[in-house]
């Protein structure tokens, strides 16, 4: 306990799986947590849930705007007068779409979403970290990065392991850090059976045959202890990695 005392911490997609339970260790390791979403139901729900905890708020939030990413960060330096950990998780699955089922606007929406929300809010929060000169971003990345999904969704979070070792290059002489986690299979509201039910079935069998799907699944809490152990002091000399939390379905 205690890993996170008095740290401030931004959690995108912060109100339903990967980052809501994020939220929640975050808030009993210590931190002060300001969670990002569109839903305001669910953001209120979910500050409401949590509270108990710790001290966490919630901003309503397009992350595919730019502006509403410089929004979150301009409240959370605002509130508190420093941002110490980012914890960019905002995204959608994108059906299993192959290249030639994807339509344009489908791969821009999801590339705003999971690729672009993780430049917007990097780049404003880092403003913040350069003059405290300390931070820690995190990324959510995913077994997809290595093309076993959709076009677009295998782009973007191909992109985002590509910004994390980026930014941390740029950030490597200093106590800036970058680095992002990779869930494999994870039941989240995103692939819950409903979700899956609209997925290519022929694409996603396809893509399974190039991991190992036999594996047990991770569990939102296994994917928010990787991103606790990123965002702590306890990684101070770790940046640029990817961490795939997954029980080696990608090892196959």
């Amino acid at each position: 306990m205690g890993r996170l005392d008095n740290k401030i911490c931004i959690v995108t997609g912060g109100n339903s799986g990967i980052g809501k339970k994020t939220a929640e260790i975050f808030l009993k390791e210590g931190g002060k947590v300001v969670i990002a979403a569109r839903r305001k139901d669910e953001n209120d729900k979910t500050v409401s849930e949590l509270s108990q905890f710790g001290e966490i708020s919630a901003v309503e939030a397009d992350l595919t705007k730019m502006e509403d990413c410089k929004k979150v960060v301009d409240y959370t330096a605002d509130k508190y007068g420093r941002i110490d950990v980012l914890v960019n998780n905002a995204g959608i699955a994108d059906k299993h779409k192959p290249i030639n089922l994807c339509e344009e606007d489908w791969y821009d929406y999801v590339c705003k979403i999971d690729q672009y929300s993780v430049y917007y809010m990097s780049k404003y929060a880092l403003v913040h970290m350069e003059k405290q000169k300390k931070g820690s971003i995190v990324n959510i990345s995913s077994i997809g990065s290595q093309g076993v999904a959709g076009i677009s969704y295998s782009a973007a979070k191909a992109a985002v392991n590509a910004m994390t070792k980026n930014i941390a290059i740029y950030y490597s002489a200093t106590d800036i850090r970058c680095n992002a986690v990779a869930p494999g299979p994870t039941p989240t509201p995103l692939n819950a059976p409903e979700a899956a039910a609209t997925f290519n079935a022929d694409f996603a069998a396809l893509c399974g045959k190039h991991i190992d799907i036999s594996l047990p699944e991770a569990q939102t809490e296994d994917q928010a202890l990787a991103c606790l152990y990123f965002a702590s002091d306890e990684s101070k000399a770790v940046t640029g990695q990817i961490l795939y939390v997954d029980h080696g379905t990608t090892m196959y």
